[in-house]
């Protein structure tokens, strides 16, 4: 069973149990979530799809940690020119456990 989500203007492909990081949402570690934008919905034998969105299916986990993601770094440069510029970026994330999904 896994279903299609989507969060953050990303979409997700999740099955029971798996640990997903997606863009910040506001919360504490161990606070429940609900995903409520599923796209797909698959049990193994009968697939749904939503035109955009499934309206009865639901996404339940909690969120397991808030961090930033790796560094990266972001280096304009124009040659013979004097020019450059650095600088690095750090992207916030959340990581969900998926508890259950809801048909």
């Amino acid at each position: 069973m896994y279903a299609i989500v989507k969060t953050g203007g990303k979409q997700y492909k999740i099955h029971e149990g798996d640990i997903i990081r997606i863009e910040k949402i506001p919360g504490e570690p161990n606070n429940p979530v609900s995903l409520d934008k599923v796209l797909m919905f698959s049990d193994g034998e009968n697939v749904r799809i939503g035109r955009p969105a499934l309206d009865d299916v639901t996404v339940k986990g909690h969120i397991v940690e808030q961090g930033k993601g790796k560094k990266i770094i972001v280096f304009k440069y124009k040659r013979r020119k004097r020019y450059r510029r650095k600088q690095g970026h750090r992207q916030q994330y959340t990581a969900i456990k998926i508890d259950q999904i809801e048909a």
